[in-house]
Formats: C-alpha cells, sequence, structure tokens
C-alpha cells in the first residue's frame, strides 16, 4: 500500500501547525517554506481540511490557520480522511460486495489485504498530532539516533542502517 503525496504532504503541514500553534494563526506561506511543500497546493489541503472540521482559518493581516481542537484530539486518520485519502490495500472498491476480479469474484487474498487495511487505519486512529510533535512516535531512526551523541554519528548511523 502507498500513501499519496496528499496524504503525506496534508499530515505534514497539519503536525507542523500543530508544533508552532502558540495560540496565534500559523500563516500557511511559513507552513510552505518549512515543510518545502508548493503553497498553492498546501491551500487546496487546507480547504479540504477546512471542510473536515480540522483547521479554521483566520483572515486579514496576521492571519492564517488555527486547529479547530486541540493536538491530542486531532488523530492521523481523520487528517488523512479529509482530504480524501483512502486506506485501503486492496483493488475492490472499499464495501462493495463485488470483488476485483473481471466476474466479480474476490481474489484469495481479499481478506489479508482487507485486513491490513484495518489494521493501518486502527492505527493511524490510534496517534494523534500532539503524539508526533512530542516524538512519541519514533521508527527505527529513533532508535538509531537516541544512541547518538552528535549529529554526524546519527547520519552514520542512518546511512549503515539502509
Amino acid at each position: 500500500m502507498r500513501l499519496s503525496t496528499k496524504g503525506r504532504y496534508a499530515v505534514m503541514a497539519m503536525v507542523d501547525l500543530a508544533f508552532h500553534n502558540r495560540g496565534n494563526p500559523v500563516p500557511l506561506a511559513d507552513i510552505a517554506e518549512r515543510q518545502e511543500i508548493s503553497l498553492s497546493y498546501l491551500e487546496q489541503l487546507f480547504g479540504r481540511l477546512r471542510k473536515g472540521g480540522l483547521v479554521k482559518s483566520v483572515r486579514g493581516p496576521g492571519g492564517g490557520y488555527l486547529l479547530s481542537r486541540p493536538a491530542t484530539d486531532v488523530r492521523v486518520s481523520d487528517i488523512i480522511m479529509a482530504v480524501d485519502e483512502p486506506i485501503k490495500a486492496t483493488r475492490c472498491k472499499p464495501g462493495s460486495p463485488a470483488g476485483c476480479r473481471h466476474n466479480k469474484a474476490r481474489c484469495l487474498t481479499h481478506d489479508l489485504w482487507e485486513e491490513l487495511s484495518n489494521q493501518i487505519y486502527l492505527y493511524l486512529s490510534s496517534v494523534s498530532l500532539d503524539a508526533i510533535c512530542r516524538s512519541e512516535i519514533l521508527g527505527t531512526s529513533g532508535v538509531f539516533l537516541r544512541g547518538a551523541a552528535e549529529p554526524r554519528e546519527a547520519e552514520q548511523l542512518l546511512s549503515a542502517a539502509q
């Protein structure tokens, strides 16, 4: 399964917003610069995030975006679903009794991929923006980085792991 740029960028931008939110609106231009994402692309994503009830916009000088609820209550799955990113590993249409094969039958591995989709959704539903901002979600790179004394040493450890 592959998460598209739309989903990844939306999560990156929302984490940036949560991290830099000091009670004041955060301009999209600042998020675009920090995350190296096109401003026009962010505007499209934030339109969807606003419609999804995850952010609210503030117009005028000093304007920008704020989270519409605390970062502890915003889940990664909420963000991905708000930008219309499906969380699925099957070729079949979600919720359809028909399978993806030419005769509408399900393939032998359908239930495997459907359960993988469910597990991914459950995991993403368990991760809040706050947990990411507080570095509570660490992959294997976090294990290596915690053991490194210097940034250069951390870089060498990451290179060796790949």
